[in-house]
């Protein structure tokens, strides 16, 4: 097997591991609105945390590799408060009874709208991981499975992330399903994107921008939509506690790597 295949698989399995997540609300009653909350509470976990103790901290590494420290630190709120600007934005723009933030009557299509833009969230960082694990695999087999496997544990509760809500919201496990699988595709379509075109236009600049940003999005999609749509249904304390929960998993994964 040559070392660009075996790369490859190894992406392809850390990618697909969010399917097996995505698994585990189908074993629940739809109507379970304490799991749901549980979901919805450990996915604004997962998002908060990787932003906060993993985007962040790797693009003001980004940064300060060239350019003083001030300005490193300045480039990353900017890239940062730049991606909350762009949800920020989108979500202005959505008509009013379609805005999943109203929430007068708690519609079944809001729940699907949240899934599928925490999928879309959730891809764009599963791109540059895809790379990540590519480049690693290639440079030492060993090390490349280590990492794959320690983002396959946090992929898990990415894709409990995406299905619940599309599941709760559309009542459909195909499309719950779906819409889980593309979002772990993306890793290992970043490690074939990676491996044909941007190798030679990738910089550091450019990939610690695109985490800034990517970190403001997923910030703002769990203050703005995961964790309302979480208190809307009553189990306040069971939000918080499955908040931490996916703070917690989140800890213990990225220690691995």
């Amino acid at each position: 097997m040559s070392t660009p295949v075996f790369a490859f698989l190894v992406s392809l399995a850390a990618g697909l591991s969010t399917v097996l997540g995505a698994f585990v609300p189908f074993a629940v009653k739809r109507d379970n609105t304490k799991f749901l909350c549980s979901a919805l509470g450990l996915s604004a976990g997962v998002m908060v945390y990787i932003s906060f103790m993993e985007m962040l901290p790797e693009a003001s590494a980004g940064f300060e590799s060239l350019h003083p420290a001030r300005l490193a630190k300045l480039m990353s709120l900017g890239f940062f408060l730049l991606g909350i600007l762009i949800i920020a934005l989108i979500d202005h723009f959505v008509p009013e009874d379609e805005n999943p933030h109203e929430f007068g009557s708690k519609t079944e299509r809001n729940l699907s709208r949240t899934g599928f833009l925490s999928a879309l969230a959730i891809a764009v960082h599963n791109f540059p991981e895809g790379i990540a694990t590519f480049m690693s695999a290639m440079a030492s087999p060993v090390s490349g499975v280590s990492i794959a496997f320690a983002i396959a544990l946090h992929n898990i509760p990415e894709g409990i992330t995406v299905s619940a809500p599309v599941l709760h919201g559309t009542g459909s496990r195909k499309k719950a399903f779906s819409i889980a699988l593309v979002s772990g595709l993306a890793e290992p379509a970043g490690a074939l994107i990676g491996y044909l075109f941007l190798s030679r236009f990738m910089s550091v600049s450019l990939l610690s921008a695109v985490y800034c940003v990517v970190a403001g999005i997923m910030v703002y999609l769990a203050f703005d939509e995961l964790l309302p749509a979480a208190e809307n249904y009553g189990h306040h304390h069971l939000v918080i506690y499955s908040l931490i929960a996916g703070m917690t998993v989140m800890g213990i994964t990225l220690a691995l790597l």
